[in-house]
């Protein structure tokens, strides 16, 4: 100790312990801290309870639940099955096992067939047998495993980045990155059909929210003039597939106007990784941008990469930001050593054998063809990995996706509230292990039903 520090006084050493443990100081007219009884009390109930309604101490009765019960009742005496949560009997790629019956499958993300590549699966078995199961902690708790560094370098190096950071969901990854960087100083601008898991972001974030037509880059820029002097940091948000409709946007032309107009870009490449480029690296492949004009890569390791999680890529500054600060990083446990690996594993096949994209390519561009040339509206779908059929009403949805169940093919409905109820459709998610006699009969069927 200093001569020019004085040390505390009983009573401040006294509640600086107090703080840190959590405990309340009780003071005796300045004379310190009352003693601590730590025997057992016994617990005394006030002279009257509050009244509440019953409904408000049962889920069975709250809002949301009763509000859900409706269509489902409604579906009942239509005489139609809940189309979701069917259980899968094995690897769901081109096609899968559901109550011990084969069906042609369009329910998954299994874009390039890597769920399940033996490949994978054996990256995902050795990783198991050297760091067992879980990474036990966060990261900043439990330390590292090469191998989560190993695919976060990977990714980085994927768009031309300088770093990456792996978090254990692709919805939280969004929620905490846009959370962690902005605040209420700043606007967020997104276009209209961005994922749930940016509105939750922003929501938390307390920014001020603004969406622009869909892809419409006139739209945002008009934003841009009105808005951007009111904020300290303005992000522009877009995805490089939209989930629902299957287009991509203009990413030379939103970078200049990101820089135009001084603001930060984010890219949700949940469904463009493996499907957009080449290579399948992506929107900026696809569109000849270089990876680092883009501020922040999202995406995830659940469609593509045969795993489970989400990542940002960017800059140092960026990710050791999210990496400190987070807190779906901080305080959450760190990727599992198993599905790191598998999506390492993927990634670097995605790489080595280019033709899988390819193949994508080609067939979801046959499934696009056949569906417009036969009539059917498949919405903005620009036949990248995700054709939508619009049904218009989301019983006609049900019905359409119960009929092709029975003719033995699955494929889910998207329904109101997901869509606007005249938006309902089938989703269908093409996978490069479909065959063209897939496609064929598919489309075929549809024609007989639709």
């Amino acid at each position: 100790m200093t001569d020019k520090q004085s040390p505390l006084t009983h009573k401040a050493r006294t509640q600086l312990i107090d703080r840190i443990l959590g405990r309340k100081s009780v003071n005796d007219n300045g004379a310190g801290h009352a003693p601590q009884n730590h025997a057992a009390t016994a617990w005394q109930p006030a002279a009257a309870a509050a009244q509440v309604p019953e409904a408000f101490t049962r889920f069975d009765r709250h809002p949301s639940y009763e509000k859900m019960r409706i269509p489902q009742a409604a579906a009942k005496r239509l005489g139609l099955d809940n189309p979701f949560f069917k259980v899968h009997e094995g690897v769901a790629s081109a096609q899968t096992r559901i109550a011990g019956r084969d069906y042609l499958n369009y329910s998954s993300y299994n874009y390039l067939a890597l769920s399940g590549h033996p490949q994978v699966n054996q990256a995902a078995h050795e990783a198991i047998e050297r760091y067992g199961t879980s990474a036990g902690a966060s990261r900043l708790v439990a330390g590292e495993r090469p191998v989560q560094r190993e695919l976060e370098q990977a990714l980085a190096q994927l768009y031309g980045v300088q770093d990456c950071a792996v978090f254990v969901s692709g919805h939280a990854t969004n929620v905490n990155t846009i959370a962690c960087l902005f605040g209420p100083k700043d606007l967020v601008l997104h276009d209209s059909l961005i994922h749930n898991s940016v509105l939750q972001g922003i929501q938390l974030s307390g920014a001020t929210r603004r969406a622009f037509a869909h892809n419409d880059l006139a739209a945002l820029e008009q934003l841009l003039l009105q808005l951007r002097g009111q904020f300290e940091r303005v992000l522009i948000v877009v995805e490089g597939v939209y989930s629902m409709d299957g287009d991509s946007p203009d990413l030379a032309a939103l970078v200049a106007l990101k820089r135009r107009h001084q603001a930060f870009l984010m890219v949700d490449e949940a469904h463009a990784l493996g499907v957009l480029g080449a290579t399948g690296r992506g929107l900026h492949e696809h569109c000849g941008v270089a990876g680092a004009e883009v501020d922040i890569w999202m995406g995830t390791l659940s469609k593509t990469l045969a795993g489970c999680g989400g990542y940002i890529a960017g800059e140092h500054a960026l990710i050791e930001l999210l990496k400190y600060s987070a807190a779906g990083f901080v305080y959450s446990v760190g990727i599992s050593p198993p599905l790191a690996a598998a999506s390492l594993a993927a990634l670097r096949l995605m790489l080595a054998e280019p033709q899988r994209v390819a193949t994508l390519r080609e067939r979801s561009g046959q499934f696009l063809r056949l569906a417009q040339a036969r009539g059917l509206d498949v919405g903005l779908s620009q036949g990248h990995c995700v054709v939508p059929l619009i049904a218009g009403s989301s019983l006609k949805a049900t019905r359409l996706a119960a009929a092709l169940f029975e003719r033995g093919i699955n494929v889910q409905p998207i329904i109101h509230p997901a869509v606007e109820e005249k938006a309902a459709r089938l989703r269908f998610f093409i996978s490069c292990a479909h065959t063209e006699q897939h496609i064929e009969h598919t489309i075929a069927t549809l024609e007989e039903l639709v």
